[in-house]
This record gives C-alpha cells, structure tokens and sequence, in this order.
C-alpha cells in the first residue's frame, strides 16, 4: 500500500507528480528544485544558494515521513553543468556523514524544469 507525503515545508508539486510516496518502509522523494516553498520563487542567486534550498526542501519531506537524512538509500543528482559539480558536492555533503552516505549518481543533462542548474531525488527506508 502507497501513502503520499506531502508537506507546505516544500514546494508543491508543478505537475501531475507528488512530492513523495510512502511503500512499505520505503520513501521515493520527486525530485527537488531551488523553489522556496513560502514565496513560490526560485533561489538562483549562486550555486550554492541553489544546492541549499533544494536539500532544505528534501530535508522537509523526509520529516514529513518521520525520516531525516540518516534514512537516505540513494539520491540521484541531475545538473545542467558539470563545472558546478564540485560546489554542488561541498553543499550536498553538509547533510551527510562520510561513513553514513547514500549510494549516489550524478548525471549532466541539457535541461531541467523552469530551467534550473540542479536537481536531486532520493530513496529513503527504515
């Protein structure tokens, strides 16, 4: 049985999708751009900034489940630059302990929605 997680702590959705899914113990998270949850705008003042507001908006969904980032299986990472992959990096790695990260892709793609520079979904489980 599948449960939807949904939470004003993020963006909602912008398409036919929900924010996440709840099957048995395991959590499949959207993937995640740099829209601020409360203004609807998008963070893009710097890379950084960037990369922050979407681990803020997975942070709100794990929660949601009752899960944070210790819970994360597999996140995947999609960027429209692989120049940026190493401020991208330094900002994602804040959220995990070295010995306790998830498995991971990071792929380059010619574009994503509202044409932002990232965008990362997780798998989460108890």
């Amino acid at each position: 049985m599948k449960k939807i997680i949904h939470t004003k702590e993020a963006p909602a959705p912008i398409g036919p999708y929900n924010q996440a899914v709840l099957a048995g113990d395991t959590l499949y998270i959207s993937g995640q751009i740099a829209l601020d949850p409360v203004t609807g705008e998008l963070n893009l003042n710097s890379i950084e900034e960037e990369t922050t507001q979407v681990m803020q908006n997975l942070e709100a969904i794990l929660k949601a489940a009752g899960m944070s980032f210790d819970h994360v299986i597999k996140s995947s990472i999609f960027i429209s630059d692989m120049n940026n992959f190493g401020k991208i990096n330094e900002v994602y790695g804040r959220y995990f302990a070295e010995d306790n990260a998830p498995a991971r892709e990071t792929v380059e793609v010619a574009n994503l929605p509202k044409f932002v520079n990232v965008e990362i979904s997780m798998i989460a489980g108890r």
